[in-house]
């Protein structure tokens, strides 16, 4: 039986040809497969579904004020190791109340956060923006942002406050403030006008400001006049208008004058305010009915008349008043 060793052999090496690649291609299946990702935190999509690319990019609530707004947060942690995760919210997820603030997720297993929003009774109407953050305790951050809509009747309002006039050199510089008085985001448009004592004297087609202004918020602004008149009184009219019918505009005054003038106008005030306080002067120290220090002779006079003189006069006064005198 000479070819039974060589069938053994030969059947050894065939079992061993087909046992020996089943290892390398299990390490090619494990080297294919994909490494699971860390954790994530996405808007819970509905009827208990799992997330998917396609679901919602970010939480979009919308409710008139003291209304309570509800949603849910989706955690999911593919790993093999349980996460803890901490929750909190910002901007306006500063209204949000969540169910827990900490959440500990299974290995491969997803985890559905309720949370509720509430609209304060005295919001005002218009859009808010904020977030809700989640953050690993072993490491990850992820932020899903939050998107409110206050519903309610808007109000476009603006107001032009604190506008004043100075010199700066050969120009002048002119500062006011805008006031979002409503509650809706404005994007004003400023128009500058000023007109002298001759007529107009500065104006400005109404321009758009670079930056939006939100409802409450006050922004200070300055805009440059460069060769204002030297000599003249001027007033300088602002006028700022927005979307939604916003309008506001005020006013301030502005006086310029070189400084040689104004030196020379003083001394000729001071000056004749001197003469006219001399002038009353003099008029006190004459008296009434006439010239200075004639008062002081007339009684010096009268002091120095004889005591004889005295007695003749009171003698003809009354040889006047007797029966003989006339009528």
């Amino acid at each position: 039986m000479p070819f039974r060793p060589r069938t053994a052999v030969s059947g050894a090496i065939l079992a061993a040809a087909v046992v020996l690649p089943c290892p390398a291609a299990a390490a090619a299946r494990t080297a294919a497969a994909p490494v699971p990702p860390g954790w994530s935190a996405a808007p819970a999509p509905g009827a208990g579904a799992a997330p998917r690319a396609q679901g919602r990019p970010f939480f979009y609530l919308e409710g008139a004020p003291g209304s309570v707004l509800a949603d849910r947060l989706s955690l999911s942690n593919p790993t093999g190791r349980t996460l803890a995760v901490r929750l909190r919210g910002s901007g306006a997820g500063a209204w949000l109340a969540l169910a827990s603030k900490e959440v500990r997720i299974p290995p491969r297993t997803r985890a559905s956060v309720p949370f509720t929003v509430t609209v304060p009774r005295d919001a005002v109407p218009g859009d808010r923006s904020g977030a809700l953050l989640a953050t690993g305790q072993e490491g990850g951050r992820a932020t899903v942002p939050l998107h409110l809509r206050v519903t309610g009747p808007v109000l476009s309002a603006l107001t032009v406050e604190k506008v004043s006039v100075r010199g700066a050199g050969r120009s002048a510089v002119i500062r006011y403030t805008l006031v979002n008085r409503g509650n809706t985001v404005l994007r004003p448009r400023i128009a500058v006008r000023a007109d002298g004592l001759f007529g107009p004297v500065l104006r400005r087609a109404a321009r758009t400001l670079p930056s939006a202004l939100a409802p409450g918020r006050a922004v200070d602004l300055t805009e440059t006049w460069p060769g204002p008149p030297a000599l003249d009184a001027v007033e300088v009219h602002l006028t700022a208008t927005a979307a939604g019918g916003a309008h506001g505009a005020a006013t301030a005054s502005y006086t310029a004058a070189p400084w040689g003038v104004l030196a020379a106008t003083a001394l000729l005030l001071a000056v004749g305010a001197g003469g006219v306080a001399a002038v009353r002067r003099r008029r006190r120290g004459a008296g009434p009915g006439g010239r200075r220090g004639e008062p002081a002779a007339r009684r010096a006079a009268g002091e120095a008349r004889a005591p004889g003189d005295k007695a003749a006069d009171a003698a003809a006064e009354l040889a006047g008043t007797g029966p003989g005198a006339r009528a």
